[in-house]
């Protein structure tokens, strides 16, 4: 991306190029790599950060992840041309409420929810006609730790981040989002919030809800301590991302649970297919289920870690 050359600030479409002023409200995994990120690709001559921790605030510039720490989520943002929102995503509304009397009429504002039809919402009720500046995205690059002290600055490189515009968002605010996230790594996928949500339910959010329950399963077993004792890497790999955050898991499970619930159905009416074939000691039934989808996996392609959803 080419140096900002000239004031931008009586355009009503964000800045192509550089950033003056970048301003992350909250200082997790995603918020404080994507400040490193933009720290690295150069798209920001200030990167301002804001988080309710006064702890996380402090190593954030000890770390040199942040320029400046702000006392408040619309100091932060006031007066900044790029805001991304780095919080859980029932925190999305709240925040741009604070935020609106903040936010100049040229910035660009994004998110990184794991959701996305309902922060859409969220951001029209809370921005009103600021909305148009609000740009929906969900980078696929999470994972099971969560904390400032995991960010790094090359976090999204080659991961998918799926980019949902709303109606009201010019076509540049979407062309100068999607330039934000190829600057900083990330290969950009394009699609409604509705679509996103209803994909991610089922290659995302029921896997999550899947793990947790049979950790849970196992957990409060009498013997369960013994077993868990003898789990190998069969545990390991399915169990990973039980070990996820639990208030955000709650909250993608709250803001998305339509969807999830219907792929739930779906799982469970293959699961009794399974069990019916092991009740009637149909094994040649069973074994040709198991093939099909041992087949499956084998053909789905995961040529990079853009490919990957966590």
């Amino acid at each position: 991306m080419d140096t900002l050359i000239g004031s931008y600030a009586d355009s009503d479409t964000p800045p192509p190029t550089q950033f003056k002023r970048l301003a992350i409200l909250g200082l997790g995994l995603l918020g404080g790599s994507f400040a490193l990120a933009a720290k690295h690709a150069g798209l920001a001559q200030e990167v301002v950060g804001y988080s309710k921790s006064p702890s996380t605030l402090k190593a954030a510039k000890a770390a040199g992840i942040i320029d400046h720490g702000a006392d408040s989520a619309l100091h932060a943002a006031t007066g900044a041309d790029l805001i991304l929102l780095a919080v859980p995503v029932s925190a999305i509304g709240p925040l741009l409420k604070q935020i609106r009397l903040g936010v100049a009429q040229y910035a660009l504002v994004m998110d990184v929810g794991s959701t996305k039809s309902d922060v859409a919402t969220a951001a029209q009720e809370a921005l009103g006609d600021k909305s148009r500046q609000f740009v929906p995205c969900h980078p696929i690059a999470g994972s099971e730790n969560s904390g400032l002290q995991y960010a790094r600055s090359a976090l999204f490189d080659g991961r998918r981040v799926v980019i949902t515009p709303m109606v009201e968002n010019p076509d540049r605010f979407v062309e100068v989002a999607t330039q934000i996230w190829e600057a900083v790594g990330g290969v950009v996928s394009v699609m409604s919030p509705q679509d996103h949500d209803a994909a991610f339910a089922a290659v995302s959010h029921l896997p999550h809800l899947l793990a947790f329950a049979y950790v849970y399963a196992i957990a409060r077993q009498s013997k369960g301590g013994s077993y868990l004792q003898l789990a190998g890497p069969g545990f390991r790999d399915f169990t990973r991302i039980a070990a996820s955050d639990p208030t955000m898991w709650r909250d993608i499970f709250q803001t998305n649970g339509t969807e999830v619930l219907e792929q739930l159905q779906l799982f469970k009416q293959a699961i009794a297919g399974f069990e019916a074939q092991m009740r009637q000691g149909n094994w040649s039934v069973l074994e040709s289920l198991i093939r099909q989808a041992s087949q499956s996996r084998k053909d789905w392609a995961s040529p990079s870690p853009a490919d990957d959803i966590v």
